[in-house]
């Protein structure tokens, strides 16, 4: 394995989402340069079709407020609906939830517990910055949000290189409404999913819960490729 192809393969391997981040802000040359990195991501006929507002101090705290209030009120407003349906994505989704509450010790009969959780979303897990993903409405969506999840691993891998981290935040998206009146953002954009970034508290139990992959054989289908999927 050559140095660069070693240098890629420990780098997407030791991303993760961190749950606690410190308060320490990026200085503004890191943000720029995430930004240029997440910036080279491929685009279908080249359209870049992302809008990305990144938000930071005390514009942050007032987001975080209105988003609060919204979960205090009951004021949902999705642009796009959540929905893993009755099999195994809904299974990996328990897990997942299994996982996070869990290194709380959260239990699954605490209903305020597993509330507070959810609020530390819309704090951003203590992150400093947030960056929010709009889209464009072309057609039926599915390419420009395929788009928009590759600049999202440019984004999220940049990080990572330059020893930081993200937690990519679809929950945020539930309160699209709120985030665009607060940003002033226009009503033709919709809200893909938010990136919460900076770094890492690596006292925090959240820090690296180790959500694990499926093996390769449960989501690859081989044609005419032998020897792929053979143990090593």
């Amino acid at each position: 394995m050559s140095s660069t192809v070693s240098f890629f393969t420990d780098l997407v391997r030791a991303r993760h989402s961190p749950r606690q981040f410190l308060p320490t802000p990026l200085s503004p040359a890191d943000i720029r340069g995430v930004l240029e990195d997440a910036q080279t991501a491929p685009s279908n006929s080249n359209t870049q079709p992302w809008t990305v507002h990144v938000v930071s101090g005390a514009a942050r705290d007032t987001l975080s407020k209105e988003l609060l209030k919204a979960e205090e009120e009951g004021r949902t407003s999705p642009d796009f609906t959540a929905d893993y349906g009755d099999g195994v994505y809904r299974e990996r989704s328990y897990q997942h939830g299994a996982l996070v509450y869990g290194a709380r010790g959260i239990a699954r009969s605490d209903l305020e517990g597993r509330r507070e959780v959810f609020r530390e979303n819309l704090r951003f897990y203590g992150a400093p910055h947030v960056a929010l993903l709009f889209m464009p409405r072309l057609g039926d969506g599915v390419r420009t949000a395929g788009d928009i999840g590759m600049y999202a691993q440019n984004f999220l891998l940049s990080l990572t290189a330059r020893g930081f981290h993200g937690i990519p935040q679809a929950l945020l998206g539930m309160y699209a409404g709120t985030v665009r009146a607060s940003l002033g953002v226009p009503s033709e954009l919709t809200m893909a999913f938010g990136i919460a970034f900076g770094i890492g508290d690596p006292t925090s139990p959240m820090y690296d819960i180790g959500m694990g992959r499926v093996p390769l054989g449960q989501s690859v289908v081989l044609h005419d490729t032998p020897g792929v999927l053979d143990e090593q």
